[in-house]
């Protein structure tokens, strides 16, 4: 789970909180990286990693965390507050460095994906939901287990449902 907000208590964390909860108690294990505490830069398109790097990034910093867990995870989480129609820039930048590690092809591990979006105005998510559609459904084939909003009718129960269906 990549949790893009830099609010520790916000609707954000809440999301992923009761996701974290529900999926250990069916007996998955859920790991949520705070991508905001950690430095990670953006992707500078010096395609090392399609070249030389083999699939490794030439920047050496806390996204080797992340690429750790890409490779062995059968699910991921995005969850982001929604800034200027899009998800945080922190989550962004850990968007665009997945370019090393998931393409042209994803992890054959990774096969599931969903998104926790909150946002104070419940007309703001289509840049978010453009992003998951095209780049994580359609480009990489992942299994959609579904896009929640703080503005869901019972978004919570909704979220604790998926996971324990896991």
């Amino acid at each position: 789970m990549l949790n893009g907000s830099p609010r520790p208590n916000g609707n954000t964390a809440k999301m992923t909180g009761v996701f974290k909860e529900a999926a250990e108690q069916a007996g998955h294990i859920v790991d949520v990286i705070n991508v905001c505490r950690l430095n990670i830069k953006g992707c500078i398109a010096c395609e090392y990693c399609h070249g030389k790097g083999n699939g490794q990034c030439a920047q050496k910093d806390d996204m080797q965390e992340i690429y750790d867990k890409l490779r062995e995870t059968n699910m991921l989480v995005l969850a982001s507050p929604i800034y200027y129609h899009g998800i945080s820039g922190q989550l962004k930048c850990v968007i665009d460095r997945f370019y090393s590690a998931l393409y042209p092809v994803a992890p054959n591990s990774l096969q599931k994906i969903a998104m926790f979006l909150s946002s104070g105005d419940d007309n703001m998510y289509e840049g978010a939901k453009f992003s998951y559609n095209g780049d994580f459904l359609g480009y990489l084939g992942l299994e959609d287990m579904g896009i929640f909003t703080n503005h869901d009718r019972d978004v919570f129960s909704a979220i604790r449902q998926m996971g324990r269906n896991l």
